[in-house]
């Protein structure tokens, strides 16, 4: 089923960038239920399995089942760039009830039990689903989401770039083979989907390490949504920094070299503290020195502090 969407010159001129957690904790719903779908996320489904003993999921995979139609009230287009989940998961819970029981009436091919639970009382059910996304994302996702924002935050400001010097035409043509832009649609080869159409408000583009392998998108009454699959999630799970070139370690000392080689992909203190087998302090310690020389910087995101190399933090560890 091919989706066309007509896009104005101002739509064109609202394309925007996302990130959406709650989208990408709803996304691995489908990698728990289909490990084969998505191997390479086997690194994460190993550290979780044994974390699942104590959710009960058997509502949210009725409604997010391993293909076909979501209920897109669980995946609310986010409306600011950088949302936290909680502002997400408050949206979830805030969704009409009515709404939540026609798009849980769409779903095919789920648990008919759970989903008829769901559709005769819909208002407790959104309670429910939203409590069990909660208690998901802190068992399993919360402390794994610094590792996938810094990939997708790489991924939009490559696409940026690529928008701002080529255009609408530049960004669609290497998106996703899904996706062909046309000067005046937006072809999208997606099956499942209602054809819909843009209505006005642009277009947000929302890159995502868990959905695929191809795209998803979401229109009235909802805002008009693409979701594509991101660049560079075989790098997602790659275990521990290289060892540090002689020549750097002997620069800035071993210890910090190897927390520079590490933030080639954005983290934590404790993440670093996990892989270079140091104490949170003395990584903190390593960061100050690094950030107070312009190599690092850090950024919050929610209530943790994620930290990234700068430009000359790159320089100096030889990034491409």
């Amino acid at each position: 089923m091919s989706i066309s969407w007509v896009m104005t010159s101002g739509d064109v001129a609202r394309i925007r960038f996302a990130f959406s957690p709650v989208w990408e904790l709803v996304a691995s719903l489908r990698t728990l239920q289909g490990p084969a779908r998505q191997s390479i996320h086997l690194p994460w489904l190993k550290a979780v399995r044994p974390r699942l003993a104590g959710l009960d999921l058997a509502e949210l995979f009725a409604l997010v089942p391993p293909s076909g139609y979501i209920a897109d009230f669980v995946t609310p287009p986010p409306d600011t760039p950088m949302p936290e989940f909680a502002a997400e998961l408050d949206r979830v819970r805030r969704t009409p009830p009515e709404r939540a029981r026609a798009e849980a009436a769409k779903v095919r091919g789920a648990d008919p039990a759970a989903l008829a639970r769901f559709t005769a009382d819909p208002e407790a059910g959104v309670a429910r689903v939203a409590d069990t996304l909660e208690a998901y994302w802190h068992g399993c996702f919360a402390e794994f989401w610094p590792r996938v924002y810094g990939l997708l935050e790489r991924d939009v400001l490559r696409r940026s770039r690529q928008l701002a010097q080529g255009g609408a035409r530049e960004l669609f043509a290497g998106l996703d083979p899904a996706v062909v832009w046309t000067g005046e649609r937006l072809l999208i080869d997606r099956p499942w989907c209602d054809a819909g159409g843009l209505h006005g408000d642009g277009l947000v583009l929302v890159p995502s390490a868990f959905w695929g392998p191809t795209v998803a998108v979401m229109t009235a009454p909802y805002q008009s949504t693409l979701v594509y699959p991101v660049l560079g999630v075989g790098t997602l799970w790659e275990q521990g920094p290289p060892p540090a070139p002689g020549a750097l370690a002997k620069l800035i000392g071993r210890s910090r070299a190897q927390i520079l080689l590490a933030l080639a992909e954005p983290a934590t203190t404790s993440a670093l503290a996990g892989r270079m087998a140091l104490t949170p302090g003395a990584v903190s310690q390593h960061l100050s020195v690094l950030s107070g020389g312009g190599l690092t910087v850090g950024m919050r995101v929610g209530k943790q502090v994620v930290y990234r190399r700068t430009p000359a933090g790159d320089t100096l560890a030889g990034a491409p």
